[in-house]
């Protein structure tokens, strides 16, 4: 079974999506499941998962409303204030869907760049392990010695990294973000997806090649057991094609085992998210 661990659905609003600038016009229009189920059965894949591109709950249950109309859509992973004093009582609520999986903040987009050390936000970590919910961290790498802090406290909830961190692609520049990575991975409960890489690189000139050395280090750190494809659709049609993105990690991993190919391509999110 094939699983697109990270994708998104939208009705374009240029306030509330004013996150897509006019250099992104390709996708200044909707994304709905009847757009995405003919580009996955074209490529052989069997289901996703939709992430959050809102924060609000009014996203959480637009995804979820989704997720019941559309068998393919596997899992959502949505979003709830875990700073809220009600949290817990969302939390509850939240466990009568089945295919809410769990959540993610916006963490790249705050300023402070220890925000996600905040005591106020670890709270509202900490309530999800109780609920059996997962958290997707999307940071930046400036964001990353925070992150490897961060995981030390949280042992027992299921973490995973989105988008590798957006590594420097356009650069090269590595060895910071491979140290903090390197040090994140100790921590056997977190996961990386292996997603959101052409729209980190050259939009125009990326090639394989500079995404090899940075998949490199994840598979090292990681070890394929806690690797998941993601295609980051329908963001990645910035810079490649569906297609085009698969076949980045499907040419990377021709090399593994079997088993190790078939975790990386859904398996590892299977298990993770509990689809």
């Amino acid at each position: 079974m094939i699983i697109d661990a990270h994708q998104h659905f939208w009705q374009y609003h240029p306030v509330k999506d004013a996150w897509i600038t006019d250099d992104m016009k390709v996708i200044q229009e909707d994304f709905l499941p009847q757009h995405l189920l003919p580009v996955l059965q074209e490529n052989g894949v069997d289901g996703c998962v939709a992430v959050q591109a809102d924060q609000s709950e009014t996203e959480t249950g637009f995804l979820l409303a989704l997720a019941d109309q559309h068998a393919f859509i596997r899992g959502v992973v949505g979003w709830v204030d875990l700073r809220a004093e009600n949290l817990s009582d969302r939390l509850a609520h939240y466990r009568q869907y089945e295919k809410l999986k769990g959540f993610r903040h916006i963490v790249q987009g705050e300023p402070d760049p220890s925000f996600i050390l905040r005591e106020d936000f670890c709270k509202g970590i900490r309530a999800l392990a109780a609920h059996d919910f997962t958290y997707d961290i999307l940071v930046y790498p400036v964001q990353l010695p925070a992150v490897a802090t961060f995981v030390q406290q949280f042992p027992d909830q299921r973490l995973v990294i989105d988008h590798m961190a957006k590594p420097y692609f356009k650069t090269g520049d590595i060895s910071a973000w491979e140290t903090h990575m390197r040090a994140i991975a100790q921590q056997p409960n977190v996961y990386c997806k292996l997603s959101g890489l052409v729209t980190e690189a050259d939009w125009q000139k990326w090639e394989l090649s500079h995404f090899a050395p940075f998949l490199d280090v994840a598979l090292d750190a990681f070890g394929a057991e806690r690797l998941m494809f993601g295609s980051d659709w329908p963001v990645c049609k910035l810079a490649a094609s569906y297609t085009e993105v698969k076949a980045i990690i499907t040419d990377y991993i021709s090399r593994l085992s079997d088993a190790e190919r078939a975790g990386i391509m859904g398996g590892n999110a299977v298990r993770f998210y509990g689809l």
